[in-house]
């Protein structure tokens, strides 16, 4: 079973990814910002992280760039998901090496589709 890391400084927001995720078979494993996210990967390292952009003491591309930096986490598929549409948004998240690219709102069938595909398997 796949663990997915979701952060968001929105508890709603989390919750909701949180239960579509497990309704799929998936552990999920929640943080609030950056720096809890960060803690959390250092002591247990997820398949999967859905991030936020914007989030209070590390950003989501703060958070990206790091994932993608440290050794135990540089192969973990990073989507991020934010209201920020703008293809500069866009681009700069993937400069970050994020894996993909989600806008809120979305589809929950949107977000479990980049899931699988990250994952490489059926959820």
């Amino acid at each position: 079973m796949s663990t997915v890391m979701v952060v968001d400084d929105s508890p709603t927001l989390r919750a909701m990814i949180a239960e579509v995720l497990s309704r799929y078979g998936l552990t999920v494993v929640e943080a609030c910002d950056g720096v809890d996210a960060k803690e959390k990967i250092q002591a247990n390292c997820p398949d999967l992280v859905i991030m936020d952009v914007v989030m209070p003491r590390m950003n989501g591309y703060e958070l990206c760039r790091w994932v993608k930096g440290e050794p135990k986490s540089e192969n973990v598929p990073v989507i991020m998901c934010t209201t920020k549409s703008e293809d500069f948004d866009r681009h700069w998240a993937m400069r970050q090496k994020a894996d993909a690219y989600i806008t809120k709102p979305f589809q929950p069938t949107e977000l479990i589709t980049k899931v699988k595909e990250l994952l490489k398997q059926s959820v």
